[in-house]
């Protein structure tokens, strides 16, 4: 039996759905602590239940909504203490990632692309960054080097953690790219950061482990700092995909 074979619920629209509906939980539209109402959701988006239903139980495995005692979902909230832990986390893992790829030992053919990523990410940070073209190449670039990473550490059920630990929007590794745009000091740590990249490629190929997990652990610190700056502003805080999720309060460790 094919899994989606009562003519509604496809694996596109379930897949619009799932869209749709985490885009009216970033921009606010759905509040932090709203109970979800599929009938409103339904009528908003143009989509039947089925598939709003589907994207509902994918968004709860990705954490950014919880079942709720009476029945449905409401929209999750986190405090400053738990968006600055994801970060955290996804560094630990990412590191975990770099070491796993150094100790192995990688080719100088699988390390190739990774070092082809990161030359067209020199040119991008040269630029320097000045448009929000530039920065919206920077931000797939710098996505496709986490992945590439990952995928050096050849381990599977690590890449699912750090999946998971990516999902939400704040704790991704690009999260913050645009709102980094306009700010001189977030402009000068992306340098840092991609500086961060060269060293943990030259750590991996000289299969120091200790070194390339430190650099990747630090790297998501760097995010972290870059996070405090975007909300210290409510100029740049409208720029941090699911800020609204986010609530009031200190933001996290001080530097």
């Amino acid at each position: 039996m094919a899994p989606f074979s009562n003519g509604e619920k496809t694996p596109s629209q379930t897949l619009r759905a799932l869209l749709a509906v985490r885009e009216l939980i970033l921009e606010g539209i759905l509040a932090r602590g709203e109970r979800i109402s599929e009938v409103a959701v339904a009528e908003r988006t143009g989509i039947s239940r089925t598939p709003i239903r589907a994207a509902l139980q994918r968004l709860e495995g990705e954490g950014l909504v919880e079942a709720i005692a009476s029945g449905g979902y409401a929209v999750r909230s986190f405090s400053e203490r738990e968006v600055f832990d994801a970060i955290e986390i996804r560094g630990v893992l990412e590191g975990l990632a770099a070491r796993f790829a150094a100790e192995r030992g990688v080719t100088a053919e699988q390390i190739a692309p990774l070092e082809t990523c990161i030359a067209d990410i020199d040119v991008v940070v040269g630029d320097p960054l000045a448009t929000e073209d530039g920065f919206s190449r920077y931000m797939a670039l710098n996505a496709q080097f986490h992945a590439m990473l990952v995928e050096l550490a050849d381990c599977p059920q690590l890449a699912r953690q750090i999946e998971r630990a990516s999902a939400l929007p704040f704790a991704s590794p690009s999260a913050l790219v645009m709102a980094q745009s306009l700010r001189a000091e977030s402009r000068r740590l992306i340098a840092v950061a991609h500086d961060q990249h060269h060293c943990v490629v030259e750590a991996i190929a000289a299969r120091e482990g200790a070194r390339a997990e430190a650099i990747m652990q630090e790297h998501a610190r760097l995010a972290g700092r870059n996070l405090r700056l975007a909300l210290s502003s409510e100029h740049t805080q409208d720029l941090v995909p699911g800020h609204a999720l986010i609530r009031p309060g200190r933001h996290g460790r001080s530097d």
